[in-house]
């Protein structure tokens, strides 16, 4: 853990990500009792720090959704790894493979004969079947996932069961509409499922995190941080990540702090300002108004959590103006850690 810090907030060097501790573990909180223990496996790829993790595990969350072989490899070095999930496809599975091998509990989504083949090959013993359910990327179609299945375990391999995201769902802002979608999408992976097998039907995100109860366990991870897509849906979670820039530049118009678009995902739009509006962003700056004076500090809110966290490589955990820890993002990147 980095441990050298400045005591308050402003005088941190910007641009720098702010995590709000009390928001933190408030959210964490609000999950662990609507979807406690094995219902929720908490999806790492969206905070990328085992600092928050460890937080997620003593709220009894001990099975983790991961997106890299790397977010892998860094769980299981913390002590996190007695159930881990790579929840996409692998070609070459031999890291992982070496992770079983020294003690972790390590499942792949496999959707081809390839993705089966590349399980097995690695030392992978356990294979969970993706399933596309509607977002067109990976998983294969429902029809096909018994046959899958049956290579797997042919194969030698143990198949815990199916996923399916509903990604093209999690974002809609009607909750009517949005559990609606929920719904056509479970019954595709459910109907997937009586064909597979297994004990867990795993699906889900932050905004589907309440109305689907078709999945065993959800994989949601936003909710911890947030950002402001999540935010428009009116879920129980509080925004706890920021990006905190200087202003550095001021017109009678509008002003320019010194964090752009190498600090926060912009995939899902512009970053907010409480009390402003966001013009746009460049490499390194934002541009907005009303102007403040040179010097200010202000609190860029992401729009879209996931690639924000991916752009730094350390945040400042804060209660009020007080900074009170500092933790490494340190599942960032793909390659093997030194």
């Amino acid at each position: 853990m980095i441990t050298a810090r400045p005591a308050k907030v402003w005088d941190l060097p910007t641009p720098v990500l702010l995590v709000d501790a009390d928001a933190l573990e408030d959210n964490i909180a609000v999950m662990a009792a609507v979807l406690p223990g094995e219902r929720l496996r908490p999806h790492v790829k969206a905070h990328k720090c085992t600092g928050i993790a460890r937080r997620q595990a003593a709220a009894g969350h001990r099975a983790f959704t991961c997106a890299t072989i790397r977010e892998c490899e860094g769980m299981a070095a913390a002590g996190l790894g007695e159930d881990l999930f790579l929840a996409n496809e692998v070609l070459d599975a031999t890291r992982l493979g070496d992770l079983v091998r020294a003690g972790s509990r390590v499942t792949v989504a496999v959707d081809s004969p390839q993705t089966i083949a590349a399980a097995a090959a690695g030392g992978v013993p356990e294979v969970v079947i993706d399933v596309n359910v509607g977002l067109p990327r990976c998983g294969c179609a429902p029809g096909d996932a018994g046959r899958l299945a049956d290579q797997a375990r042919a194969a030698g391999l143990a198949v815990r069961g199916v996923m399916g995201y509903e990604g093209h769902v999690v974002g809609v802002e009607d909750e009517s509409a949005r559990a609606r979608q929920c719904a056509t999408a479970m019954g595709l992976l459910l109907a997937a499922h009586a064909d597979v097998g297994g004990d867990l039907v795993s699906a889900g995100g932050t905004g589907t995190y309440a109305c689907n109860t078709w999945a065993t366990e959800i994989q949601a991870g936003s909710y911890a941080l947030m950002d402001t897509a999540y935010g428009r849906l009116g879920l129980p979670f509080i925004q706890a990540v920021f990006v905190l820039a200087t202003v550095v530049s001021a017109s009678p118009e509008y002003a320019v702090a010194d964090a752009g678009l190498k600090t926060v995902g912009m995939d899902h739009g512009n970053p907010q300002i409480e009390g402003a509006t966001v013009w746009f962003c460049s490499d390194e700056h934002t541009t907005f108004a009303p102007p403040r004076r040179v010097g200010d500090k202000v609190r860029l809110v992401p729009a879209h959590v996931d690639p924000t966290m991916a752009y730094h490589d350390r945040l400042y955990v804060c209660s009020g103006d007080d900074v009170v820890d500092v933790w490494p993002v340190d599942l960032r990147g793909w390659a093997k850690a030194d």
